[in-house]
């Protein structure tokens, strides 16, 4: 909700402003003058102040002062008769967003409001635009029954404010969901704000999140908005949320029940319009039962559960995802990249660990390797074609399963890129059982 401060001595004024801007879905507080103004100012934020220029006390220079240098986001409107229009533009030059002549039409102030809020809400916007835009938003793939479950819950819940839990694997898609649910939201005009809460530091993550006042900490030099007052009246993706530190667990809770909060090192109640979806590949039951996240929060944030699906459940779509992914790297030969359908039948053979991101970054190597515009099995990776070329050793169970044990081995050293200790430790077995393994079917 928007907050605006009226500062103005005259009542009669005072009153008929406040009653005008009162009609709109704002949070107007007034007072006389300019020290009650600074009061308010210590105790909340606003988006606007609208301060007579001439006041007992502290006037509206001296107002204008202490709000740049205390909320530097505030912007402030002057009122001044005709006599003291030098002042006014002098207050122009000390930072005030604009100034109306007394007496003026309560229609023009409120079409000033209104552009100076417009104003406000395209800077949150590019701050927005800016902290996301090395993330490419390829958007959700797949004719599949488990994608085409997904979108059927995205369509139902995105129109709704309800909070959602989306889980998985690592690269399914979690966020590439998220952004979907934004779209087709009724926020989708808004700012969209991710939060990697497993990148950042725990000793940063309250003041990414909730922001922090100038002198709050060493470094701390002036004030910052953090992700939910960025992300006011629009949506917050809460990733990873799985590692989100003990402590900050009750404040998102109170945040997500009340949506309220302060800032670190400050004691202002800030209260925000926020939608909040949230990705982790962990299972929170689990970290629950172990201590590790609360059980109230998984609660409050588990209004909507969505279960993005491993890729190796839903191979149909792998053709459609690898289309999708050789548009983006540039063709050398003439012709887009395309895929043969040998090719096809090595990839849709592998389990893909690494899932759909694991899938983009081979057809990225076959994309550059390809000597021509058909991606074939020897532009991929040696070792998953040798997954896909199994021999046929009818029933018996001895041979069956050799050749199973091998492909295990096969995957696993291609997962690991080669590394014996990262694949023995992997497949749950000693480095030396590994090698041994290794030399009797020739690998070594």
């Amino acid at each position: 909700m928007v907050r605006i401060l009226l500062a103005e001595d005259d009542e009669i004024m005072r009153v008929s402003v406040f009653d005008r801007l009162s009609k709109f879905d704002w949070q107007v507080d007034e007072v006389a003058n300019g020290l009650d103004g600074i009061k308010k100012l210590e105790k909340k934020d606003y988006h606007l102040v609208i301060s007579d220029i001439r006041m007992p006390g502290m006037d509206g220079i001296q107002l204008l002062e202490k709000v740049k240098e205390h909320s530097p986001e505030t912007d402030v409107i002057i009122m001044t008769a005709y006599g003291s229009i030098d002042d006014a533009l002098d207050c122009m030059r000390r930072g005030a967003s604009d100034y109306i002549l007394k007496p003026f039409d309560m229609d023009d102030l409120i079409i000033r409001c209104n552009r100076i809020l417009d104003m406000q809400s395209v800077k949150n916007r590019c701050a927005s635009l800016e902290a996301n835009c090395p993330t490419r938003d390829r958007g959700l793939i797949g004719s599949s029954p488990q994608i085409q479950q997904v979108f059927s819950v995205i369509d139902q819940a995105a129109p709704t404010n309800a909070t959602i839990l989306i889980t998985g694997e690592s690269g399914t898609g979690k966020e590439l969901a998220a952004r979907a649910i934004h779209r087709a939201s009724l926020r989708k005009g808004k700012a969209f704000v991710s939060i990697n809460c497993a990148a950042i530091p725990d000793g940063l993550m309250e003041s990414e999140m909730f922001g922090h006042e100038r002198g709050a900490f060493t470094g701390a030099d002036t004030k910052r908005k953090g992700k939910f007052e960025l992300a006011d009246n629009g949506t917050l993706l809460l990733d990873e949320l799985g590692d989100l530190p003990g402590p900050l667990q009750a404040k998102l809770l109170r945040v997500l029940q009340e949506g309220e909060f302060e800032r670190v090192g400050g004691s202002k109640t800030i209260s925000v319009d926020v939608r909040v979806l949230a990705c982790t590949s962990k299972d929170l039951q689990k970290e629950v039962d172990e201590g590790r996240f609360r059980q109230d929060l998984l609660f409050r944030l588990k209004v909507i559960p969505i279960v993005m699906p491993p890729l190796r459940e839903h191979k149909e779509d792998i053709h459609d995802l690898c289309s999708h992914f050789l548009k983006e790297f540039p063709s050398p030969h003439g012709r887009p990249f395309s895929l043969s359908p040998e090719a096809l039948a090595c990839l849709k053979s592998y389990d893909f660990p690494g899932n759909a991101r694991e899938l983009h970054n081979l057809m990225e190597r076959a994309s550059v390797l390809s000597k021509g515009p058909v991606i074939c099995p020897e532009d991929l990776p040696t070792d998953l074609c040798t997954i896909a070329s199994r021999p046929d050793v009818g029933f018996s169970l001895a041979e069956n399963m050799a050749v199973a044990e091998k492909s295990c081995l096969q995957k696993a050293l291609y997962h690991c890129q080669g590394n014996r200790t990262q694949s023995a430790e992997l497949l749950g077995i000693s480095r030396k059982n590994l090698w041994e393994k290794l030399k009797s079917y020739g690998m070594s």
